[in-house]
């Protein structure tokens, strides 16, 4: 019986289920941040909100409301913003309001010591 449930425990454990937050921001997403480099538009939440932090620790543009954070403030951590995002959790109010422009979101960022693995994203109230 204890062999059963130590598997049942290891199955059910995930390393997730280990992360902690180590980072978490507040921004608006705001005109700029629908827009590439390029000025195409972004379609993806993920996009939207890698941009969001490029344009705040590299272009310096940001909306009033936007908080830095130091995890995206590297270029190789905003790179893998659409695994953490495919890996966390997006409220589908958060979404589409990241889609459409004009939301306050907080991003929590979870992982362990320096590594990110996911972020979770909602609207800020």
């Amino acid at each position: 019986m204890k062999q059963i449930l130590f598997a049942l425990a290891f199955m059910m454990a995930s390393p997730a289920s280990a992360d902690s937050v180590i980072g978490q921001y507040v921004a608006y997403i705001g005109h700029d941040d629908l827009y590439n480099s390029n000025g195409a538009r972004l379609s993806e939440p993920w996009q939207i909100l890698r941009q969001d932090r490029a344009n705040f620790h590299r272009f310096n543009v940001s909306q009033p409301g936007d908080e830095w954070d130091s995890f995206f403030g590297s270029i190789g951590n905003r790179a893998i913003m659409e695994r953490m995002v495919m890996n966390g959790y997006i409220d589908p109010n958060a979404r589409r309001n990241l889609v459409n422009g004009g939301a306050m979101v907080v991003v929590r960022i979870y992982g362990s010591g320096s590594t990110g693995r996911r972020v979770e994203v909602d609207v800020y109230n």
